[in-house]
């Protein structure tokens, strides 16, 4: 595993210590799962680097999870670990960005790969499915009171997003993003340098791009943007308290 400005102690210990602060922990299978009408997406973001050797175990779970209609799991290759001798050919410095920024926001100063970030809310090892089901289960357990309708639909070349008015424990939000998140379905590439190197590992739901689109403070929004144009990309939108320097809990979030 491979660790940025962390302190020694595992991540598991630091996952756990988080969940103190949350409701008790009921296990959740992570096998496939089907989306309810209205139900809220758990999304997971992967923290993941070509240039880690810990990390292929944790982009398998993550392929495992893209499969599932209920969680929105997405691949964020960061870059600090080029220097080890191989280039991450998905990497970008605005994911380092974001990694960081939530580790800024949560105060812990965890930054290491494979990083799960659950929900905006909690992180864990990309590999540890025990953790993964506790995090989704109890961040979960606490979105759902703070629920947000989120949908989309396709106009012609256009996305149209809509989102519910605050209600119950949102009857006052905090300043929320609108973030669109542009992604392949899955990359496959042959590392030939670095800690993997003559692996040939897949890469699910990779994210090209994340972009804010709009601000979210409690009233119900509709707001129309053109679709991207990059070919066979999929689109999701994020509807995430804070902003790109603290984000904070996702409220809500869609596939299109």
């Amino acid at each position: 595993m491979n660790w940025l400005r962390f302190p020694r102690r595992s991540a598991r210990l630091a996952a756990a210590a988080l969940a103190l602060s949350f409701s008790p922990l009921v296990m959740a299978p992570l096998g496939m799962g089907a989306a309810k009408a209205g139900a809220r997406l758990d999304v997971v973001e992967l923290f993941t680097s070509q240039g880690c050797s810990s990390c292929p175990p944790a982009d398998a779970v993550l392929g495992e999870m893209a499969n599932r209609g209920d969680v929105l799991a997405l691949s964020f290759n960061v870059d600090y670990w080029d220097y080890l001798g191989w280039k991450d050919t998905l990497a970008s410095p605005d994911f380092t960005a974001r990694q960081k920024a939530y580790a800024h926001a949560r105060g812990d100063r965890a930054v290491y790969t494979p990083q799960a970030v659950v929900n905006g809310m909690m992180h864990a090892v990309g590999s540890d499915r025990t953790d993964l089901k506790n995090a989704m289960q109890s961040t979960g357990d606490l979105l759902d009171t703070k629920a947000v309708n989120l949908a989309l639909r396709r106009e012609g070349g256009a996305m149209v997003i809509e989102t519910g008015k605050a209600r119950g424990l949102l009857s006052r939000p905090k300043p929320a993003t609108l973030w669109m998140v542009v992604f392949d379905d899955a990359r496959t590439v042959k590392i030939e340098r670095g800690e993997n190197r003559g692996k040939t590992v897949t890469y699910s739901n990779v994210v090209r791009r994340i972009e804010p689109i709009g601000t979210w403070t409690g009233d119900a929004v509709t707001l129309t943007v053109p679709l991207p144009a990059d070919g066979d990309a999929k689109c999701a939108v994020i509807l995430q308290e804070g902003d790109g320097r603290a984000p904070g809990a996702i409220l809500a979030a869609a596939k299109l």
